[in-house]
């Protein structure tokens, strides 16, 4: 045990604080405060640890499935124990998890090479579904003609660019090294507030890219940009796989519609 210094009341207590939480962290290098029975202590670092865990878990639920046990709890208890936060909010603790396999994690022999990117891409939708702000509607004809009018993109997206497919991580598809191409995927959120994914070709892919940065050019011109870049013998090929795309998008409220 570990004892205390004769000082005032209140240095006394942020002592204890300080001991009680060195011990909450790491158990195994830091004794619990004086006078306090284990089994009591105890069941605060059942607690605390268990709490985090199962938040973890939860918010990754893939990158949990595909880790062993001995290697995940390996792992929740070196976050736990060395992992500076730099928030105490629940529903940031997995952009801290991130921090800590980006920062300190980063490397680790027995870890897979998409694992950051995992956690990237699980992250991903829970940013998507805690965004506060609000689709709004007002400036936007839902029906409109993707072609002929501007389109306006959903707000709540985030599209990203994966080594890996880390869509289709899971126990039975574990890639060793990274496909040729890479992975470009939208997540997104719904008017019903549900929130999906979208893989990306390199047509879609740059079609939300000049949506987002478009402010008067019609879908059609949009497109035909598309095409050119692309050297694309058949320009209409281009623009009808595009339309096709735009219609998708549009059911998936990943567009909204054109501006009215």
């Amino acid at each position: 045990m570990t004892r205390l210094s004769n000082s005032s009341n209140s240095e006394g207590f942020r002592e204890i604080q300080t001991v009680f939480t060195q011990h909450m962290r790491d158990p195994e290098n830091n004794s619990a405060p004086e006078g306090v029975e284990d089994r009591r202590i105890g069941v605060y670092r059942e607690l605390i640890y268990n709490n985090i865990e199962g938040f973890i878990a939860n918010s990754f639920p893939v990158l949990r499935k595909i880790t062993p046990d001995d290697r995940w709890h390996e792992m929740l208890r070196d976050y736990v124990c060395n992992h500076q936060a730099h928030t105490p909010l629940f529903p940031r603790m997995p952009l801290e998890f991130i921090q800590y396999l980006e920062d300190e994690r980063h490397g680790h022999p027995e870890d897979p090479d998409f694992m950051l990117e995992l956690a990237a891409y699980e992250w991903a939708e829970i940013a998507i579904s805690l965004d506060t702000r609000e689709i709004e509607m007002d400036g936007i004809d839902v029906e409109g003609d993707l072609l002929a009018g501007v389109p306006v993109l959903n707000p709540l997206i985030m599209t990203q660019t994966y080594q890996y497919p880390v869509h289709k991580i899971s126990p039975d598809y574990l890639p060793d090294t990274p496909p040729e191409e890479p992975t470009y995927l939208l997540v997104y959120r719904r008017k019903d507030d549900e929130v999906g994914f979208l893989e990306l070709n390199t047509v879609s892919a740059r079609l939300i890219e000049c949506i987002q940065a478009n402010d008067d050019k019609t879908g059609l011109q949009l497109l035909e940009r598309i095409a050119e870049e692309l050297k694309h013998h058949d320009p209409q090929v281009v623009i009808n796989g595009g339309h096709e795309i735009m219609r998708d998008m549009h059911d998936k409220d990943i567009l909204l519609g054109v501006k009215a």
